[in-house]
């Protein structure tokens, strides 16, 4: 069950027919779609009959169609068994121009309403400022606040994109690489360790929508002990990577993006007249737009997020005020003593499938 909404809001609850009910804001826009996918409502008595303590999550929704994100992420979250209470937070040094003011009026805050709030788990979204330095980006010295924040009020983190590399540059040093094209398209991801908790489950290569300008310095990442890659490709690099505690969760590509997204990036970077975009690779059969994209990375996207959140409701304190005091005890989370190199779960490397695709559908 996921309940969404600043306190005190009108709250509705559906409910996931494989799950708990999930409360949302009345007139939240996502409730069109989440009623498309069999959503239905249930009587707030009903779930709050349950006698447990909600998971508390608060989203950083730094994309610019706040609506389609939050139906993407609401989308992964619902699908867990679990109760789960979503806020979400917006920054305050920049204007969002793709959605109504009312909308972020009334369904988002900024950090000031937060602070003195503790959280079993945090989403940072992606921005399309992957081509930009952070220090250009005009809300990076708020990024920081905010991370700042989290470093003592939340028990793990869960960084999407652009959300993932500025936080590996900020808290881990690890440079952005600038790319001179796109990395556009789903591409393969190979499974570094089969037995890590948060892939549990995963197929040995897993599709993972990559959408980016840039990446992360892989040197860098592998030579810093307090991360750990958890999948990595040959055309995409890491896809995954945690702390060694698995209190920060970093995903490169775009496990959350819906069936069409990748078809209207293209549509809109083409439109846009941008040169260093590739046609999606991987994405429509026999490289023809005219045909449907392949949903082919859903079920992974599902499983980590099951995964994740799993996790955080098995390892969080019941009482979320000991956050703080963990974090400087270190004693958040778990540590994995297996540190997998890329090719660590298979004899061969994954050498085998380096040039064919395997894994990829072609045309």
């Amino acid at each position: 069950m996921a309940v969404i909404g600043m306190p005190g809001s009108d709250i509705q609850e559906i409910d996931i027919i494989e799950g708990m009910p999930i409360k949302i804001p009345s007139g939240l826009p996502a409730r069109d779609i989440l009623d498309s996918e069999r959503i239905f409502a249930l009587e707030k008595p009903e779930a709050e009959r349950q006698r447990v303590r909600p998971l508390r999550l608060v989203i950083l929704n730094l994309m610019p169609k706040k609506i389609e994100t939050e139906t993407q992420l609401l989308r992964l979250i619902s699908k867990s068994p679990l109760q789960v209470e979503i806020d979400f937070m917006k920054t305050s040094t920049h204007e969002a121009t793709h959605v109504s003011a009312d909308h972020l009026v009334k369904f988002y805050e900024n950090l000031d309403a937060f602070r003195d709030n503790y959280y079993d788990g945090f989403v940072v979204t992606g921005a399309p400022v992957e081509h930009m330095p952070f220090e250009d980006v005009d809300y990076w010295d708020e990024f920081k606040t905010i991370l700042d924040w989290a470093s003592t009020h939340v028990f793990s983190t869960m960084y999407l994109c652009w959300g993932a590399m500025g936080a590996l540059y900020e808290r881990y040093g690890i440079h952005k690489v600038d790319y001179a094209e796109k990395i556009f398209g789903v591409f393969p991801q190979y499974l570094q360790d089969e037995y890590c908790f948060l892939t549990n489950g995963f197929d040995e290569i897993a599709l993972q929508p990559h959408s980016r300008l840039a990446g992360v310095n892989e040197d860098e990442v592998r030579a810093n002990r307090n991360l750990q890659i958890l999948t990595w490709g040959p055309q995409s690099g890491p896809g995954l990577i945690a702390t060694r505690d698995f209190s920060e969760v970093f995903a490169l590509g775009h496990w959350e993006y819906g069936k069409y997204t990748l078809a209207e990036e293209y549509e809109r970077d083409m439109a846009k007249g941008l040169t260093n975009v590739p046609f999606p690779q991987n994405y429509f059969p026999h490289d023809d737009p005219k045909l449907e994209p392949l949903f082919a990375w859903r079920a992974h996207a599902n499983l980590l997020w099951r995964n994740w959140l799993n996790w955080v409701y098995q390892t969080t304190p019941y009482d979320l005020t000991e956050v703080p005091g963990l974090r400087a005890e270190k004693k958040l989370g778990t540590d994995r003593s297996i540190r997998h190199e890329p090719g660590g779960p298979r004899e061969d490397d994954f050498k085998p499938f380096l040039n064919d695709g395997y894994g990829v559908i072609e045309g």
